[in-house]
Protein backbone atom coordinates (compact mmCIF):
# COMPACT_ATOMS: atom_id res chain seq x y z
CA UNK A 1 0.00 0.00 0.00
CA UNK A 2 2.86 2.35 0.84
CA UNK A 3 4.46 1.72 -2.57
CA UNK A 4 1.16 2.45 -4.29
CA UNK A 5 0.71 5.72 -2.38
CA UNK A 6 4.31 6.68 -3.09
CA UNK A 7 3.84 6.10 -6.83
CA UNK A 8 0.57 8.03 -6.77
CA UNK A 9 2.33 10.95 -5.10
CA UNK A 10 5.16 10.85 -7.65
CA UNK A 11 2.65 10.86 -10.52
CA UNK A 12 0.95 14.03 -9.29
CA UNK A 13 4.22 15.73 -8.35
CA UNK A 14 5.52 15.43 -11.92
CA UNK A 15 3.79 18.14 -13.97
CA UNK A 16 4.03 16.41 -17.34
CA UNK A 17 2.80 13.05 -16.04
CA UNK A 18 0.06 14.72 -14.00
CA UNK A 19 -1.19 16.56 -17.08
CA UNK A 20 -1.29 13.31 -19.04
CA UNK A 21 -3.34 11.54 -16.36
CA UNK A 22 -5.73 14.50 -15.95
CA UNK A 23 -6.15 14.70 -19.74
CA UNK A 24 -7.18 11.02 -19.84
CA UNK A 25 -9.69 11.54 -17.01
CA UNK A 26 -11.16 14.64 -18.70
CA UNK A 27 -11.52 12.99 -22.11
CA UNK A 28 -13.08 9.84 -20.65
CA UNK A 29 -15.55 12.05 -18.74
CA UNK A 30 -16.55 13.64 -22.07
CA UNK A 31 -17.00 10.17 -23.55
CA UNK A 32 -19.30 9.13 -20.67
CA UNK A 33 -21.28 12.33 -21.17
CA UNK A 34 -21.78 11.47 -24.84
CA UNK A 35 -22.84 7.92 -23.87
CA UNK A 36 -25.70 9.42 -21.84
CA UNK A 37 -27.16 11.52 -24.72
CA UNK A 38 -29.71 9.40 -26.67
CA UNK A 39 -30.66 9.81 -30.31
CA UNK A 40 -34.23 11.08 -30.96
CA UNK A 41 -37.31 8.84 -30.80
CA UNK A 42 -36.13 6.12 -28.37
CA UNK A 43 -38.68 4.03 -26.45
CA UNK A 44 -36.70 3.24 -23.28
CA UNK A 45 -39.13 0.55 -22.02
CA UNK A 46 -38.97 -1.42 -25.29
CA UNK A 47 -35.20 -0.88 -25.45
CA UNK A 48 -34.67 -2.46 -22.02
CA UNK A 49 -36.88 -5.42 -22.93
CA UNK A 50 -35.07 -6.04 -26.21
CA UNK A 51 -31.60 -5.83 -24.67
CA UNK A 52 -32.42 -8.29 -21.90
CA UNK A 53 -30.74 -11.58 -22.77
CA UNK A 54 -29.58 -10.48 -26.26
CA UNK A 55 -25.91 -11.52 -26.22
CA UNK A 56 -25.04 -10.11 -29.64
CA UNK A 57 -26.15 -6.62 -28.63
CA UNK A 58 -24.40 -7.19 -25.31
CA UNK A 59 -21.13 -7.69 -27.21
CA UNK A 60 -21.70 -4.56 -29.29
CA UNK A 61 -22.63 -2.67 -26.14
CA UNK A 62 -19.31 -3.74 -24.62
CA UNK A 63 -17.33 -2.18 -27.48
CA UNK A 64 -19.49 0.93 -27.44
CA UNK A 65 -18.59 1.48 -23.81
CA UNK A 66 -22.21 1.12 -22.73
CA UNK A 67 -23.43 3.66 -25.29
CA UNK A 68 -25.55 1.17 -27.24
CA UNK A 69 -27.74 0.26 -24.25
CA UNK A 70 -28.90 3.90 -24.16
CA UNK A 71 -28.97 4.29 -27.97
CA UNK A 72 -26.69 7.25 -27.43
CA UNK A 73 -24.96 9.36 -30.05
CA UNK A 74 -21.85 7.17 -29.53
CA UNK A 75 -23.82 3.92 -29.67
CA UNK A 76 -21.42 2.33 -32.17
CA UNK A 77 -18.39 3.02 -30.00
CA UNK A 78 -14.99 2.07 -31.42
CA UNK A 79 -16.37 -1.18 -32.89
CA UNK A 80 -16.21 -0.05 -36.55
CA UNK A 81 -12.57 1.01 -36.20
CA UNK A 82 -11.64 -2.27 -34.46
CA UNK A 83 -13.40 -4.21 -37.22
CA UNK A 84 -11.60 -2.14 -39.89
CA UNK A 85 -8.23 -2.77 -38.19
CA UNK A 86 -8.84 -6.53 -38.05
CA UNK A 87 -9.91 -6.57 -41.71
CA UNK A 88 -6.79 -4.63 -42.70
CA UNK A 89 -4.55 -7.00 -40.72
CA UNK A 90 -6.12 -10.05 -42.34
CA UNK A 91 -5.88 -8.44 -45.80
CA UNK A 92 -2.26 -7.61 -45.04
CA UNK A 93 -1.56 -11.33 -44.69
CA UNK A 94 -3.14 -12.01 -48.10
CA UNK A 95 -2.16 -8.97 -50.19
CA UNK A 96 1.63 -8.55 -50.55
CA UNK A 97 1.34 -4.77 -51.10
CA UNK A 98 -0.37 -4.20 -47.74
CA UNK A 99 2.04 -6.56 -45.97
CA UNK A 100 5.02 -4.65 -47.42
CA UNK A 101 3.45 -1.34 -46.42
CA UNK A 102 3.01 -2.47 -42.81
CA UNK A 103 6.22 -4.44 -42.24
CA UNK A 104 8.88 -3.01 -44.54
CA UNK A 105 8.08 0.68 -44.98
CA UNK A 106 8.89 1.72 -41.41
CA UNK A 107 6.92 4.29 -39.43
CA UNK A 108 5.59 6.01 -42.55
CA UNK A 109 4.13 2.73 -43.83
CA UNK A 110 2.46 2.00 -40.49
CA UNK A 111 0.90 5.48 -40.44
CA UNK A 112 -0.43 4.96 -43.97
CA UNK A 113 -1.78 1.55 -42.93
CA UNK A 114 -3.54 3.14 -39.94
CA UNK A 115 -5.00 5.84 -42.21
CA UNK A 116 -6.51 3.17 -44.46
CA UNK A 117 -8.08 1.58 -41.35
CA UNK A 118 -9.60 4.94 -40.36
CA UNK A 119 -11.07 5.46 -43.83
CA UNK A 120 -12.47 1.92 -43.91
CA UNK A 121 -14.14 2.46 -40.53
CA UNK A 122 -16.40 5.21 -41.97
CA UNK A 123 -18.44 3.02 -44.39
CA UNK A 124 -18.41 0.22 -41.80
CA UNK A 125 -19.87 2.61 -39.21
CA UNK A 126 -22.58 3.73 -41.65
CA UNK A 127 -23.51 0.14 -42.53
CA UNK A 128 -23.52 -0.97 -38.90
CA UNK A 129 -25.51 2.10 -37.83
CA UNK A 130 -28.10 1.60 -40.58
CA UNK A 131 -28.47 -2.10 -39.79
CA UNK A 132 -28.87 -1.59 -36.04
CA UNK A 133 -31.28 1.32 -36.37
CA UNK A 134 -33.38 -0.62 -38.89
CA UNK A 135 -33.48 -3.65 -36.60
CA UNK A 136 -34.44 -1.52 -33.58
CA UNK A 137 -37.11 0.33 -35.57
CA UNK A 138 -38.73 -3.00 -36.55
CA UNK A 139 -38.78 -4.00 -32.88
CA UNK A 140 -40.74 -0.85 -31.99
CA UNK A 141 -37.85 0.69 -30.05
CA UNK A 142 -37.64 3.71 -32.33
CA UNK A 143 -40.78 5.69 -33.11
CA UNK A 144 -42.17 6.39 -36.55
CA UNK A 145 -39.35 8.38 -38.11
CA UNK A 146 -39.29 9.90 -41.57
CA UNK A 147 -36.63 8.93 -44.08
CA UNK A 148 -34.85 12.22 -43.44
CA UNK A 149 -34.80 11.55 -39.67
CA UNK A 150 -33.42 8.05 -40.25
CA UNK A 151 -30.61 9.43 -42.44
CA UNK A 152 -29.81 12.03 -39.78
CA UNK A 153 -29.65 9.31 -37.10
CA UNK A 154 -27.26 7.22 -39.22
CA UNK A 155 -25.03 10.27 -39.80
CA UNK A 156 -25.12 11.15 -36.08
CA UNK A 157 -24.07 7.71 -34.86
CA UNK A 158 -21.41 7.49 -37.59
CA UNK A 159 -20.01 10.86 -36.52
CA UNK A 160 -20.09 9.68 -32.89
CA UNK A 161 -18.01 6.62 -33.76
CA UNK A 162 -15.47 8.72 -35.70
CA UNK A 163 -15.23 11.19 -32.79
CA UNK A 164 -14.54 8.31 -30.37
CA UNK A 165 -11.85 7.01 -32.72
CA UNK A 166 -10.28 10.49 -32.72
CA UNK A 167 -10.55 10.72 -28.91
CA UNK A 168 -8.85 7.34 -28.59
CA UNK A 169 -5.92 8.50 -30.70
CA UNK A 170 -5.68 11.72 -28.66
CA UNK A 171 -5.41 9.63 -25.48
CA UNK A 172 -2.68 7.48 -27.05
CA UNK A 173 -0.72 10.58 -28.11
CA UNK A 174 -1.24 13.00 -25.22
CA UNK A 175 -2.27 10.68 -22.39
CA UNK A 176 -1.26 7.34 -20.91
CA UNK A 177 -2.06 3.93 -22.38
CA UNK A 178 -3.90 2.81 -25.48
CA UNK A 179 -6.82 5.17 -26.12
CA UNK A 180 -9.20 2.66 -27.74
CA UNK A 181 -8.64 0.12 -24.96
CA UNK A 182 -9.22 2.77 -22.30
CA UNK A 183 -12.53 3.79 -23.90
CA UNK A 184 -13.76 0.18 -23.79
CA UNK A 185 -12.37 -0.15 -20.25
CA UNK A 186 -14.22 2.98 -19.12
CA UNK A 187 -17.49 1.63 -20.52
CA UNK A 188 -17.07 -1.70 -18.71
CA UNK A 189 -16.19 -0.04 -15.39
CA UNK A 190 -19.11 2.40 -15.76
CA UNK A 191 -21.51 -0.57 -15.70
CA UNK A 192 -20.17 -1.88 -12.37
CA UNK A 193 -22.40 0.34 -10.16
CA UNK A 194 -25.50 -1.03 -11.94
CA UNK A 195 -24.32 -4.62 -11.43
CA UNK A 196 -23.52 -3.99 -7.75
CA UNK A 197 -26.91 -2.38 -7.18
CA UNK A 198 -28.60 -5.45 -8.69
CA UNK A 199 -26.59 -7.71 -6.37
CA UNK A 200 -27.55 -5.62 -3.33
CA UNK A 201 -31.21 -5.60 -4.38
CA UNK A 202 -31.23 -9.39 -4.90
CA UNK A 203 -29.18 -10.13 -1.77
CA UNK A 204 -30.50 -13.08 0.23
CA UNK A 205 -28.93 -13.87 3.61
CA UNK A 206 -29.73 -17.56 3.11
CA UNK A 207 -27.31 -17.61 0.13
CA UNK A 208 -24.37 -16.10 2.00
CA UNK A 209 -22.29 -19.25 1.34
CA UNK A 210 -22.92 -18.83 -2.42
CA UNK A 211 -21.78 -15.20 -2.32
CA UNK A 212 -18.61 -16.03 -0.35
CA UNK A 213 -17.79 -18.89 -2.72
CA UNK A 214 -18.31 -16.57 -5.71
CA UNK A 215 -15.93 -13.97 -4.21
CA UNK A 216 -13.23 -16.60 -3.66
CA UNK A 217 -13.69 -18.00 -7.19
CA UNK A 218 -13.61 -14.48 -8.66
CA UNK A 219 -10.29 -13.72 -6.93
CA UNK A 220 -8.79 -16.99 -8.19
CA UNK A 221 -10.03 -16.34 -11.75
CA UNK A 222 -8.64 -12.79 -11.85
CA UNK A 223 -5.28 -14.01 -10.48
CA UNK A 224 -5.23 -16.76 -13.11
CA UNK A 225 -5.98 -14.29 -15.91
CA UNK A 226 -3.15 -12.04 -14.74
CA UNK A 227 -0.68 -14.94 -14.56
CA UNK A 228 -1.57 -16.35 -17.98
CA UNK A 229 -1.72 -12.90 -19.57
CA UNK A 230 1.83 -12.17 -18.40
CA UNK A 231 3.25 -15.68 -18.93
CA UNK A 232 6.05 -16.07 -21.45
CA UNK A 233 8.09 -18.95 -22.82
CA UNK A 234 11.69 -17.67 -23.06
CA UNK A 235 13.65 -19.07 -26.00
CA UNK A 236 17.43 -18.61 -25.47
CA UNK A 237 19.18 -16.63 -28.20
CA UNK A 238 22.95 -16.11 -28.58
CA UNK A 239 24.63 -13.50 -30.78
CA UNK A 240 27.75 -14.67 -32.60
CA UNK A 241 31.00 -12.82 -31.97
CA UNK A 242 32.15 -10.50 -34.73
CA UNK A 243 35.56 -8.89 -34.97
CA UNK A 244 35.77 -5.42 -36.49
CA UNK A 245 39.21 -3.90 -36.35
CA UNK A 246 40.48 -4.15 -32.80
CA UNK A 247 37.01 -4.61 -31.27
CA UNK A 248 34.89 -7.72 -30.72
CA UNK A 249 31.11 -7.37 -31.02
CA UNK A 250 28.37 -9.81 -30.05
CA UNK A 251 28.73 -12.87 -27.90
CA UNK A 252 25.83 -11.86 -25.62
CA UNK A 253 23.09 -14.24 -24.62
CA UNK A 254 19.48 -13.14 -24.35
CA UNK A 255 16.08 -14.69 -24.93
CA UNK A 256 13.13 -14.40 -27.28
CA UNK A 257 9.88 -14.06 -25.27
CA UNK A 258 6.96 -16.03 -26.70
CA UNK A 259 3.73 -15.07 -24.98
CA UNK A 260 1.46 -17.85 -23.78
CA UNK A 261 -1.58 -15.90 -24.94
CA UNK A 262 -0.40 -14.50 -28.27
CA UNK A 263 -3.90 -13.77 -29.59
CA UNK A 264 -5.25 -11.79 -26.62
CA UNK A 265 -9.00 -11.21 -26.65
CA UNK A 266 -9.40 -11.36 -30.46
CA UNK A 267 -10.44 -15.07 -30.66
CA UNK A 268 -13.35 -14.46 -28.25
CA UNK A 269 -14.51 -11.51 -30.37
CA UNK A 270 -14.32 -13.57 -33.58
CA UNK A 271 -16.14 -16.52 -31.99
CA UNK A 272 -18.91 -14.34 -30.57
CA UNK A 273 -19.37 -12.54 -33.86
CA UNK A 274 -19.75 -15.77 -35.83
CA UNK A 275 -21.85 -17.56 -33.20
CA UNK A 276 -24.24 -14.69 -32.52
CA UNK A 277 -24.59 -13.46 -36.10
CA UNK A 278 -27.22 -16.15 -36.92
CA UNK A 279 -29.10 -15.08 -33.80
CA UNK A 280 -29.19 -11.48 -35.01
CA UNK A 281 -30.35 -12.60 -38.47
CA UNK A 282 -33.06 -14.78 -36.90
CA UNK A 283 -34.27 -11.86 -34.80
CA UNK A 284 -34.23 -9.64 -37.88
CA UNK A 285 -36.26 -12.17 -39.94
CA UNK A 286 -38.76 -12.89 -37.16
CA UNK A 287 -40.75 -9.84 -38.23
CA UNK A 288 -41.13 -11.05 -41.84
CA UNK A 289 -44.69 -12.14 -42.70
CA UNK A 290 -43.63 -15.33 -44.49
CA UNK A 291 -44.40 -18.52 -42.58
CA UNK A 292 -41.37 -20.59 -43.66
CA UNK A 293 -38.94 -17.79 -42.85
CA UNK A 294 -40.53 -17.29 -39.43
CA UNK A 295 -40.29 -21.05 -38.80
CA UNK A 296 -36.60 -21.15 -39.75
CA UNK A 297 -35.80 -18.13 -37.59
CA UNK A 298 -37.66 -19.74 -34.68
CA UNK A 299 -35.66 -22.97 -35.03
CA UNK A 300 -32.36 -21.05 -35.11
CA UNK A 301 -33.32 -19.07 -32.02
CA UNK A 302 -34.40 -22.24 -30.17
CA UNK A 303 -31.18 -24.06 -31.15
CA UNK A 304 -28.95 -21.23 -29.91
CA UNK A 305 -31.03 -20.85 -26.75
CA UNK A 306 -29.83 -24.30 -25.62
CA UNK A 307 -27.11 -23.50 -23.06
CA UNK A 308 -25.18 -26.74 -23.60
CA UNK A 309 -25.12 -26.39 -27.40
CA UNK A 310 -24.27 -22.70 -27.24
CA UNK A 311 -21.49 -23.18 -24.65
CA UNK A 312 -19.91 -26.11 -26.50
CA UNK A 313 -19.91 -24.29 -29.85
CA UNK A 314 -18.55 -21.16 -28.17
CA UNK A 315 -15.65 -23.10 -26.57
CA UNK A 316 -14.72 -24.89 -29.82
CA UNK A 317 -14.79 -21.66 -31.87
CA UNK A 318 -12.61 -19.80 -29.36
CA UNK A 319 -10.12 -22.70 -29.35
CA UNK A 320 -9.91 -22.80 -33.16
CA UNK A 321 -9.72 -19.04 -33.60
CA UNK A 322 -6.86 -18.83 -31.09
CA UNK A 323 -4.79 -21.07 -33.35
CA UNK A 324 -5.94 -19.21 -36.45
CA UNK A 325 -5.11 -15.72 -35.17
CA UNK A 326 -1.77 -16.87 -33.72
CA UNK A 327 -0.86 -18.37 -37.10
CA UNK A 328 -1.81 -15.11 -38.81
CA UNK A 329 0.11 -12.78 -36.51
CA UNK A 330 3.15 -14.94 -35.59
CA UNK A 331 5.50 -15.70 -38.48
CA UNK A 332 8.32 -18.07 -37.38
CA UNK A 333 9.96 -17.88 -40.82
CA UNK A 334 10.25 -14.09 -40.59
CA UNK A 335 11.65 -14.30 -37.05
CA UNK A 336 14.16 -16.92 -38.13
CA UNK A 337 15.31 -14.69 -41.01
CA UNK A 338 15.68 -11.68 -38.71
CA UNK A 339 17.74 -13.70 -36.22
CA UNK A 340 19.99 -14.94 -39.02
CA UNK A 341 20.46 -11.42 -40.43
CA UNK A 342 21.53 -10.12 -37.03
CA UNK A 343 24.00 -12.93 -36.44
CA UNK A 344 21.86 -14.57 -33.75
CA UNK A 345 20.98 -18.24 -33.29
CA UNK A 346 19.20 -20.53 -30.87
CA UNK A 347 21.75 -22.82 -29.13
CA UNK A 348 21.48 -26.39 -30.40
CA UNK A 349 19.44 -25.37 -33.47
CA UNK A 350 20.81 -24.52 -36.91
CA UNK A 351 19.80 -21.16 -38.44
CA UNK A 352 17.22 -20.99 -41.19
CA UNK A 353 14.53 -23.64 -41.64
CA UNK A 354 15.43 -25.68 -38.49
CA UNK A 355 15.01 -22.52 -36.39
CA UNK A 356 11.61 -21.70 -37.87
CA UNK A 357 10.46 -25.31 -37.34
CA UNK A 358 11.70 -25.20 -33.74
CA UNK A 359 9.79 -21.97 -33.07
CA UNK A 360 6.66 -23.38 -34.75
CA UNK A 361 6.71 -26.44 -32.47
CA UNK A 362 7.03 -24.28 -29.34
CA UNK A 363 4.26 -21.91 -30.43
CA UNK A 364 1.96 -24.84 -31.28
CA UNK A 365 2.43 -26.33 -27.79
CA UNK A 366 1.98 -23.12 -25.79
CA UNK A 367 -0.94 -22.02 -28.00
CA UNK A 368 -2.76 -25.23 -27.05
CA UNK A 369 -2.70 -24.17 -23.39
CA UNK A 370 -3.53 -20.55 -24.27
CA UNK A 371 -6.48 -21.64 -26.44
CA UNK A 372 -7.79 -23.93 -23.68
CA UNK A 373 -7.49 -21.09 -21.17
CA UNK A 374 -9.33 -18.62 -23.44
CA UNK A 375 -12.08 -21.15 -24.10
CA UNK A 376 -12.65 -21.72 -20.37
CA UNK A 377 -12.62 -17.97 -19.63
CA UNK A 378 -15.10 -17.37 -22.46
CA UNK A 379 -17.71 -19.82 -21.14
CA UNK A 380 -17.16 -19.02 -17.44
CA UNK A 381 -20.10 -16.58 -17.28
CA UNK A 382 -22.40 -19.30 -18.66
CA UNK A 383 -21.10 -21.86 -16.13
CA UNK A 384 -21.38 -19.50 -13.14
CA UNK A 385 -24.85 -18.28 -14.11
CA UNK A 386 -26.03 -21.88 -14.43
CA UNK A 387 -24.45 -22.82 -11.08
CA UNK A 388 -25.71 -19.83 -9.08
CA UNK A 389 -28.97 -19.17 -10.93
CA UNK A 390 -28.27 -15.42 -10.91
CA UNK A 391 -27.37 -13.29 -13.94
CA UNK A 392 -25.34 -10.85 -11.81
CA UNK A 393 -23.05 -13.55 -10.36
CA UNK A 394 -20.88 -14.04 -13.42
CA UNK A 395 -17.25 -13.26 -14.09
CA UNK A 396 -15.11 -13.98 -17.12
CA UNK A 397 -15.52 -13.48 -20.84
CA UNK A 398 -14.37 -10.57 -22.95
CA UNK A 399 -14.93 -7.91 -20.29
CA UNK A 400 -12.59 -9.55 -17.76
CA UNK A 401 -9.78 -10.04 -20.30
CA UNK A 402 -10.06 -6.44 -21.49
CA UNK A 403 -10.09 -5.00 -17.97
CA UNK A 404 -7.09 -7.07 -16.83
CA UNK A 405 -5.10 -6.35 -20.01
CA UNK A 406 -5.77 -2.60 -19.88
CA UNK A 407 -4.92 -2.32 -16.17
CA UNK A 408 -1.67 -4.28 -16.59
CA UNK A 409 -0.64 -2.21 -19.63
CA UNK A 410 -1.51 1.04 -17.84
CA UNK A 411 0.53 0.08 -14.77
CA UNK A 412 3.50 -0.86 -16.98
CA UNK A 413 3.39 2.48 -18.82
CA UNK A 414 3.10 4.47 -15.59
CA UNK A 415 6.06 2.57 -14.10
CA UNK A 416 8.07 3.19 -17.28
CA UNK A 417 7.29 6.94 -17.16
CA UNK A 418 8.26 7.12 -13.48
CA UNK A 419 11.48 5.18 -14.09
CA UNK A 420 12.40 7.44 -17.04
CA UNK A 421 11.89 10.58 -14.94
CA UNK A 422 13.87 9.10 -12.04
CA UNK A 423 16.89 8.48 -14.25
Amino acid sequence: MQTFLTKLRLIFEDKSLRNRVLFVIFVLALFRLGAAIPIPGVNQAELGRFFQGNQFLGLLNLFSGGGLSNLSIVMLGVGPFITASIIMQLMGMVLPALKEMYQESGEAGRKKFAQHSRLLSIPLAMLQGFGLLTLLARQGILGQLSTFDQIINVLVVTAGSIILMWIGELISEFGIGNGLSLIIFAGIVAQLPTTLSQLIYQFDISQIVTYLAFIIIAIIIVAGVVVVNEAERPVPVTYAKRVRGMKVYGGQSTYLPLRLNQAGVIPIIFALSILLFPQMIATFLSGVNIEIIKTISGLITKFLANTLVYGSAYFVLVFLFTYFYTAVTFDPVKISENLQKNGAFIPGTRPGVPTSEYLSRIVTRITAFGALFLGVIAILPIILQAATGQQSLAIGGTALLIVVSVVLELVKQLNAQLAMREY
